[in-house]
């Protein structure tokens, strides 16, 4: 009987929590252009809406729960969190909007984080100040930093601009807090980080691969994402959720 209950202690202590570590892995995506490709630009760069739709349907139909930074928290409360993210702010990202609300059932909440270049908005391929009130007002997305004029943060020796400033205006425009910063061309150091920290929560790098909750010192702040591109086919799309 002692050496019953001693074998099911180790259990309790070795396997329980291993598995729910395993639980905290968090796939981040990282978007573009939700978009035909018409020949200009980097074709990965690019996800037509049909196959965006087709992998926020695999996501709905495999249960995952989509969160934005603001309920970072709910990682540890939920089976299957993931974080969906389109960076610098294309106007066809209306495209992922649409089909989050096409796509919406009351099991199915569908949610995004629109990383914006502040200096960038209201060109003609991008986001204006509507859209972004819109989107913002709707709840379905969230918008936040891209930095103002999208530089390697790395190379600067004054951050205010870039950092805080970029912050400040897409407040003004959303009225919601920014509290996320997606490093331009995903670069970041020490430095950049400290910066980021001043006025931000989080940091998003493309480094890949799905995020892994360690406590690891500045982890928020040196999170990876995976790429979804052009030629990623649903079959792929799965193993790197999935991480099979």
């Amino acid at each position: 009987m002692k050496k019953a209950a001693m074998a099911f202690l180790c259990f309790l202590i070795i396997v329980l929590p291993s598995q729910a570590f395993a639980q905290r892995k968090v796939p981040i995506l990282i978007y573009h252009s939700i978009d035909e490709f018409k020949g200009k630009g980097s074709r990965e760069l690019y996800v037509t809406p049909k196959n965006f739709e087709n992998q926020m349907i695999y996501l709905r139909e495999h249960g995952y729960t989509l969160l934005t930074f603001e309920r970072w928290q709910d990682i540890n409360k939920i089976n299957k969190p993931i974080f969906i993210t389109f960076d610098d702010g294309y106007k066809n990202n209306l495209h992922a909007f649409e089909i989050f609300q096409k796509l919406k059932k009351p099991h199915f909440q569908p949610t995004g984080t629109f990383f914006v270049i502040s200096d960038f908005i209201g060109r003609s391929n991008r986001l204006s100040k509507s859209d972004l009130k819109m989107l913002a007002d709707t709840g379905i997305i969230s918008i936040q930093s891209h930095s103002a004029t999208h530089p390697d943060l790395t190379k600067l020796n004054r951050y205010d601009y870039e950092l805080r400033e970029s912050k400040d205006k897409i407040q003004k425009i959303t009225g919601k807090s920014v509290i996320a910063l997606a490093y331009p061309y995903g670069i970041t150091d020490k430095k950049v980080i400290d910066e980021t920290k001043k006025s931000y929560l989080f940091g998003l790098t493309t480094t890949p691969g799905p995020f892994y909750q360690k406590g690891s010192k500045d982890e928020l702040y040196l999170l990876p994402r995976i790429y979804i591109k052009y030629s990623t086919t649903i079959g792929e799309f799965a193993k790197l959720i999935e991480g099979e």
